[in-house]
């Protein structure tokens, strides 16, 4: 049987009429959304190069002509939305009072600021900035936030979207006189990274008060060939997770741009007019260091490609009584707890968990959990990541840890399903589960979402 986009949603109890928007040669098309193919040299097909496509500099002091290539950047690397928006002149902001929704990753391919090189061109009306979770320049940690405020670089007013949703952020972006709502994120790839949340939160707010969305991509850095583990269910509904989508959506800032308007954002005024600014020279099976682009941590507590790797799977220990590795060089690669010893490194490897080794190891984190106490755990190798599953192997760790530590809880306000969307994850762990059933308990509802993803994907 072949699930349509109301099937998906009916699964994931979800409500309301499914939108109708499909993938074409020139991009998505839907009532008031397009994929934007910019550039001179760069226009074509999804994924095509884009020779030239560099980022436009003119108007500004010491700057060159559009398309000119940053010095010492190979012409072979992924062109970002951003670079092709520029190479085009910025065409699609043309007469328009832009604010741009952004954080340290907003960035061109030679490091720059993107809000500084727009500030410097006068080709563009940037009148605001708009800081998420972690903040516009990330001085934030978790669950934290800059505040409002001027950018002292630019001069800037800066708002915080951080924690604002619904009729509250519309009503920031008109006090900011905005036309137009730039988001440029490096994203990295799991449903419970809030940055697709701020997006999806930006493009409802966006509607609200009549505002465009312009949504420049980003690479997913782990790849996305396929999307992996529980489906969000609606009653779980949070800022780690808004809508039904898979754990590891497989998908870029874009494509999820495209298939929030056309499955959770169709209602009377709820879509904005959304314009996504595809890459040149991605491709879905490509890491992040294949890309040629330099990697800025999106959060400080995501300082590698690696660290994003692992991160679907490993943030799920949020949700327990064990660190998850904040606090230390590798967060998200170790985890552990005072008392836990090499009993758990021993049951995690007899699983034989495709694509990954587990190493006994012991940490001591300098803040979050177990701070300034040496922890016992696991540190993850991952040796062939085409073969790695990082919800599997989370599990597999979940499944391994309660078996052999005594000391294992779950967080008492039970976040571990707002992590994994669900209560099921929880009690079929504590019901004793293995790593295949529990898995096998999300296949019809990832089967669902993986046949409604394929309408919304932009690369090869």
């Amino acid at each position: 049987m072949t699930l349509s986009r109301r099937g998906l949603l009916g699964l994931a109890g979800a409500a309301g009429a499914a939108g109708a928007l499909g993938v074409g040669a020139s991009g998505v098309g839907a009532s008031g959304v397009g994929a934007a193919e910019v550039g001179a040299s760069g226009a074509g097909a999804p994924g095509a190069g884009a020779p030239g496509a560099g980022t436009a500099r003119a108007g500004a002091p010491g700057t060159g002509a559009p398309g000119t290539q940053a010095v010492g950047v190979s012409a072979g690397r992924v062109r970002t939305g951003f670079e092709r928006l520029a190479a085009d002149g910025y065409a699609v902001l043309a007469g328009q009072r832009v604010g741009v929704v952004t954080n340290p990753t907003g960035i061109t391919a030679d490091a720059r600021h993107l809000v500084d090189v727009l500030h410097a061109d006068r080709r563009v009306d940037l009148v605001a900035v708009f800081g998420p979770e972690h903040g516009f320049r990330g001085t934030a940690q978790a669950g934290g936030s800059e505040g409002a405020g001027r950018d002292p670089a630019t001069g800037l007013p800066v708002y915080d979207t951080y924690d604002k949703s619904g009729q509250r952020l519309a009503d920031v972006f008109t006090a900011a006189g905005v036309d137009t709502v730039v988001f440029d994120i490096q994203d990295v790839g799991a449903r419970f990274y809030t940055y697709i949340w701020t997006l999806y939160d930006c493009m409802r707010a966006a509607a609200l008060a009549g505002k465009a969305v312009v949504v420049l991509d980003r690479p997913n850095p782990v790849g996305a060939r396929r999307a992996a583990g529980p489906v969000l269910q609606r009653p779980y509904a949070s800022f780690v997770g808004r809508e039904p989508i898979a754990l590891a959506h497989g998908m870029t800032a874009g494509e999820l741009a495209g298939l929030f308007a056309g499955e959770f954002l169709r209602g009377a005024g709820s879509a904005p007019r959304l314009e996504v600014v595809r890459m040149a020279g991605w491709r879905r099976e490509s890491f992040f260091e294949e890309t040629g682009l330099p990697w800025v941590p999106p959060s400080p507590n995501m300082p590698t490609p690696g660290t994003a790797l692992a991160y679907a799977g490993t943030c799920l220990f949020e949700g327990t009584n064990l660190s998850e590795g904040r606090g230390t060089t590798t967060p998200f690669e170790l985890v552990g707890a005072e008392g836990v010893d090499r009993r758990w490194a021993q049951a995690a490897n007899a699983l034989e968990l495709p694509g990954v080794w587990f190493r006994e190891a012991y940490f001591t984190p300098s803040f979050s959990k177990h701070a300034g106490k040496t922890c016992g755990g696991v540190r993850l190798l991952v040796h062939d990541r085409e073969a790695f599953d990082p919800v599997r192997a989370g599990i597999g760790l979940l499944v391994t840890a309660r078996r052999v530590w005594s000391g294992f809880a779950w967080r008492s306000d039970q976040w571990i399903d707002r992590l994994t969307g669900s209560d099921r994850v929880r009690r079929m762990v504590d019901a004793g589960a293995g790593v295949e059933e529990i898995a096998g308990d999300w296949a019809a509802g990832l089967a669902g979402f993986a046949a409604v993803r394929e309408e919304y994907l932009l690369y090869p």
